[in-house]
């Protein structure tokens, strides 16, 4: 039987996907990631806010269609959306020949055994029997991988229902995560991408104090990395000794994704954050100062009840006051069995829409103003592919996360000219469509 994985949200989750693609493949079963091949496909959700859930239920409605019409056979559900909802998910998707919870994923093997005789498999594990390591086969270009550092998260913030769908922060121990990071050196990968809910948490559940920095010095000292990437960072947690790994390490990239939500006080108690709208300021302007040429990246939910017109506008002017260099705007939905979704007051939906809207608008020309003072630099970038609409390699710089932030297009190059994975030095010549850059390469290798 053939077998394709569809991992929808975050890279947390593709890990998952990661892990039971080595499985699968150890039980016997043939991979593809083209779903019309495929006898069997597994589509590992996200639940965690409505647009998430939404598209999971889009995803399973379009697999039943191909199981409808005889090109699939068989389909499983697995991932937040099926835990979060569990037996409602298997009543509403008749289609699904299995669904699973987060807890079952080890026995992947085994629940296809079963719905290939015929048999409909529903089964919800404890969160904790997934376990914080394991073998995998990297769904990401091969030269970057997603190296996981913790399951759950025990922050507690009134909107999020992550907890409850994944469980307390469990931080995977030091020497698995150096075992796993070393494989994945052995294997080529040359940017190491460190992932968590929050992974400046790491190691207070083992040891009553964050070991992130420790964690870093170690996994810098691995050979064959060139870049070490960290995201999702608290600002209430970036301690000085954190400040001081990332500035003083070469091959931790000089950017960090640091997801503050809002900047009003009251809006921020009322999330339940561990910060206000002084320390965050202070926050940004110490990092500035102590780490030359930093990326920042923040992520901002509007909308939240209560949250005044006033309110918003403070965020619009902290927005402007700071100016990110990357911004994720998300308008508040109500997700049952929060905090936030019984307080009074809650926003229409048109105005958490629109004020979401008017935070990307202005984001956008911030972010088109920093991109042009990019041209005439030199950067370094590694090659991701060939876009052949565009006539151009596309590369990626250390500015850049995977998937999320801007491209760099390398134009009048042979289609054969470059690799991916390949680190090039690039002089920017231009900018397009506010996010990326256009440029030539000055340096075509550089050493290991």
């Amino acid at each position: 039987m053939i077998v394709s994985m569809v991992s929808l949200g975050c890279a947390k989750n593709l890990v998952d996907s990661e892990r039971m693609l080595y499985l699968l493949k150890a039980g016997g079963y043939t991979l593809t990631t083209n779903l019309a091949e495929a006898d069997i496909a597994i589509v590992n959700t996200c639940g965690f806010i409505q647009a998430a859930k939404e598209e999971a239920i889009d995803t399973v409605l379009e697999l039943g269609s191909l199981k409808a019409s005889g090109s699939l056979k068989k389909i499983v559900i697995t991932g937040c959306l099926a835990e979060r909802y569990k037996d409602e998910v298997a009543e509403q998707f008749p289609e699904a020949d299995a669904v699973i919870g987060i807890g079952d994923q080890t026995e992947i093997v085994k629940v296809l055994d079963s719905i290939t005789q015929d048999q409909r498999v529903t089964r919800f594990a404890p969160k904790c029997n997934m376990p914080l390591t394991g073998d995998r086969i990297i769904a990401t270009l091969p030269f970057y991988a997603y190296l996981k550092i913790a399951e759950g998260c025990s922050n507690g913030c009134t909107y999020c229902a992550i907890p409850a769908i994944r469980g307390k922060y469990r931080s995977v121990p030091e020497d698995a995560v150096l075992k796993e990071a070393e494989s994945l050196a052995a294997s080529g990968v040359k940017e190491l991408i460190v992932i968590a809910q929050d992974t400046t948490r790491y190691g207070e559940d083992l040891c009553g104090e964050s070991k992130l920095p420790e964690l870093l010095t170690k996994l810098c000292k691995i050979k064959g990395f060139r870049w070490i990437r960290v995201l999702y960072c608290y600002p209430e947690r970036i301690s000085d000794e954190l400040i001081d790994v990332i500035a003083r390490e070469p091959k931790i990239v000089k950017y960090l994704d640091i997801p503050v939500q809002h900047c009003n006080d009251d809006v921020l108690k009322a999330m339940r954050r561990k910060c206000d709208a002084a320390s965050l300021r202070a926050l940004f302007k110490k990092l500035r100062a102590r780490i030359p040429g930093l990326t920042l990246r923040t992520t901002l939910l509007v909308g939240f009840p209560g949250e005044t017109d006033a309110q918003f506008t403070e965020l619009s002017e902290f927005v402007q006051e700071i100016r990110f260099d990357r911004l994720g705007c998300f308008a508040y939905s109500e997700e049952e069995g929060t905090v936030a979704a019984r307080m009074e007051n809650q926003v229409d939906e048109e105005i958490r829409q629109r004020r979401a809207e008017l935070l990307m608008e202005q984001q956008m020309q911030i972010a088109a103003e920093l991109n042009a003072a990019r041209v005439g630099t030199d950067t370094e970038a590694v090659i991701e592919g060939y876009d052949n609409e565009a006539g151009a390699w596309i590369a990626r710089t250390a500015a850049d996360a995977p998937d999320i932030d801007g491209r760099l297009y390398i134009a009048g190059t042979p289609a054969d000219d470059y690799r991916i994975g390949q680190f090039v030095q690039v002089h920017v010549t231009a900018t397009v469509e506010d996010y990326d850059l256009i440029g030539e390469v000055t340096l075509r290798e550089y050493a290991e």
